[in-house]
């Protein structure tokens, strides 16, 4: 064989390897997403008044087609509430988990607690303590397993669109003494403890509570007529559930649909940020 038909040989064998390997399927990844109303309502779309198209986590298996996702979202429940009914959920055994968590717990009135709650393992007393619950568990079920936290979100004027005399004011101000902030900083402290990727939305510019509706209908208290009201002034008009038209048509979306939960903007941009970790954390 001449040197130039050799030459030639080992080229069109290294282009083979090429592209052989580059047909090799990504591996499998088990995901499981721990989570509230935010989570859930992923598989419960009808439960938006169809406001919303698709949720984080099809947002994020549509961009990485080999993790398939698990949802345990638990509509309306604390991380308190979860990790005292840990071992009744059936988590199963994963690759990969997600906690998104604290938005119900600041609500709620829960303390929010410290690092040393979780360090300590105090138990349910605190949000921080809870915390730790739910990662012995998923260390319990794998040893090995990726784990990423994600902080709660910031949020305006809540008003269930099921349910008006659903509601809570935004995170613009404290309940029981605390901040929304206070949570997603000691949920961010976890994880960073823990050198687990936190995926920071508390502290996403694009999630902003300025960015969470165009705008809240609400009647002027002079006037008795309706007018949309732009954060923050809307925060200082009441809003009578029982008498009051919904304060959130179709068109006040932007981040969210209802103050609170992500419309698909929303969705996309959480699930933008978690492909992101992801892909790093995972090697792909």
């Amino acid at each position: 064989m001449s040197k130039k038909n050799y030459k030639r040989v080992i080229l069109i064998l290294l282009f083979s390897t090429t592209i052989n390997f580059s047909f090799i399927p990504a591996k499998e990844i088990k995901w499981t997403a721990i989570g509230d109303s935010i989570t859930y309502l992923n598989n419960h779309l009808n439960e938006t008044g169809n406001r919303v198209t698709k949720g984080y986590l099809d947002r994020v298996k549509e961009r990485l087609p080999n993790i398939n996702y698990i949802n345990q979202g638990h509509n309306g429940w604390t991380t308190v509430g979860i990790a005292k009914e840990i071992d009744k959920l059936g988590i199963v055994q994963s690759d990969l988990y997600s906690v998104f968590l604290g938005t119900n717990d600041w609500w709620a009135g829960i303390p929010a607690g410290s690092l040393n709650d979780y360090i300590n393992n105090t138990g349910t007393g605190t949000t921080c303590g809870a915390y730790r619950i739910i990662i012995d568990k998923i260390r319990s079920l794998n040893p090995n397993a990726k784990i990423v936290i994600i902080t709660p979100m910031q949020r305006n004027d809540f008003v269930y669109i099921a349910n008006a005399n659903n509601n809570a004011y935004g995170s613009y101000k404290a309940k029981n003494g605390q901040t929304l902030e206070m949570f997603a900083n000691a949920i961010a402290e976890i994880g960073n403890h823990e050198n687990f990727p936190v995926v920071d939305l508390y502290h996403n510019q694009k999630l902003k509570i300025e960015k969470a509706v165009k705008f809240k209908r609400l009647k002027n208290p002079s006037t008795g007529m309706y007018q949309n009201y732009k954060y923050p002034e809307s925060a200082t008009i009441p809003y009578q559930p029982k008498g009051d038209d919904y304060p959130y048509p179709p068109e006040a979306a932007k981040v969210t649909y209802d103050g609170l939960h992500p419309s698909d903007k929303g969705n996309k941009i959480i699930a933008e940020s978690l492909v992101h970790v992801f892909k790093r954390y995972l090697g792909q």
